[in-house]
């Protein structure tokens, strides 16, 4: 049985991607998904999805390659905030106190086990006091007008990393930062090849999957929800329309129910669009789902079996 989250992290709150080809990326994320640019800023550009409360979403940067640069977490407040900090100094792998990025407040720096960058902050700026009045939406308890361009992602919905030891990446999850692992594969020899966590009621947050290069600080995709399944089925045609290239899917995944679409954006960063269908963990005494190998293999819960460029692709690219 595994213990209840601490829920000194709220959520997670935003991201920095990396792309090679900012400009055809910047048009993905906002002419395609429908995210809305809030400021830009040297070679970075600061976006959101219309129905997340704080500034930002998602921070794209140019770069020479793919990748991501950093996951940032909101602490549930400021004394949780110092309770995860002193427990990541404890285990040495603290990088720092720094200004936060455009309305975001101090923001703690540190690497998972795997030197992915993470921060954690507390103080932020809801967008809702900050807005355009021409992105005010009718209903007052909404961030932002819906955007109704493309697929109209709601929230950023969860981070999957890339890792030479997913197992030890869980567990850093779980001690550091107090998430819960609600979900696992556990291969034939006994490893643990991949870990889904949870800071709240929300299934998974962030995962881990073990990279096949043996790389470390890869990243596998990241996910925006949307509305509903056949906004998913919507999207397949945007993309299609938009020439953007389509993975896999639509399925349903096993591990977590979770429906799905896989995109490339046109940086080479994958994009998972997602809808859980409200499925979310209320028991406080959750048992951690462990799926064998030969489960694992049988693939999707439905739709056509999972591609080899799935378990292979990732980025940075290497070799």
């Amino acid at each position: 049985m595994s213990r209840p989250p601490l829920h000194d992290v709220a959520h997670l709150g935003y991201v920095e991607l990396l792309t090679p080809e900012f400009d055809k990326s910047l048009w993905f994320f906002t002419d395609v998904l429908g995210l809305t640019v809030v400021s830009a800023e040297g070679n970075s550009a600061y976006l959101r999805t219309w129905d997340d409360y704080e500034r930002h979403t998602l921070k794209l940067t140019g770069h020479a390659t793919s990748g991501i640069a950093r996951v940032a977490m909101r602490a549930e407040s400021p004394e949780a905030l110092e309770r995860r900090v002193k427990a990541v100094e404890a285990s040495g792998r603290g990088i720092g106190w720094k200004d936060g990025d455009p309305g975001i407040g101090p923001t703690y720096a540190f690497h998972d086990p795997d030197g992915h960058v993470m921060e954690l902050y507390y103080e932020t700026q809801w967008y809702a006091d900050s807005r355009p009045a021409e992105l005010a939406p009718a209903l007052k308890n909404q961030a932002q007008a819906y955007p109704a361009r493309g697929v109209s992602v709601r929230n950023l919905d969860h981070v999957n990393y890339l890792a030479v030891e997913s197992a030890q990446c869980g567990d850093f999850m779980v001690d550091q930062l107090g998430a819960r692992i609600t979900e696992q594969i556990q291969l034939d020899t006994g490893r643990v090849s991949a870990v889904w966590t949870h800071f709240a009621q929300k299934s998974y947050d962030v995962v881990y999957t073990d990279d096949w290069t043996g790389t470390a600080g890869r990243l596998h995709h990241i996910a925006f929800r949307t509305d509903t399944r056949e906004d998913i089925l919507r999207a397949a045609d945007i993309a299609l329309e938009a020439g953007v290239f389509i993975e896999t899917g639509p399925h349903k995944h096993a591990i977590q129910q979770t429906f799905f679409l896989y995109l490339y954006e046109p940086g080479g960063n994958r994009i998972e669009l997602c809808n859980p269908v409200g499925r979310l963990i209320f028991a406080p005494d959750w048992k951690t789902i462990t799926w064998t190998q030969a489960e694992r293999a049988k693939g999707q819960a439905w739709g056509l079996k999972t591609i080899e460029s799935f378990h292979t692709h990732g980025t940075p690219p290497v070799g």
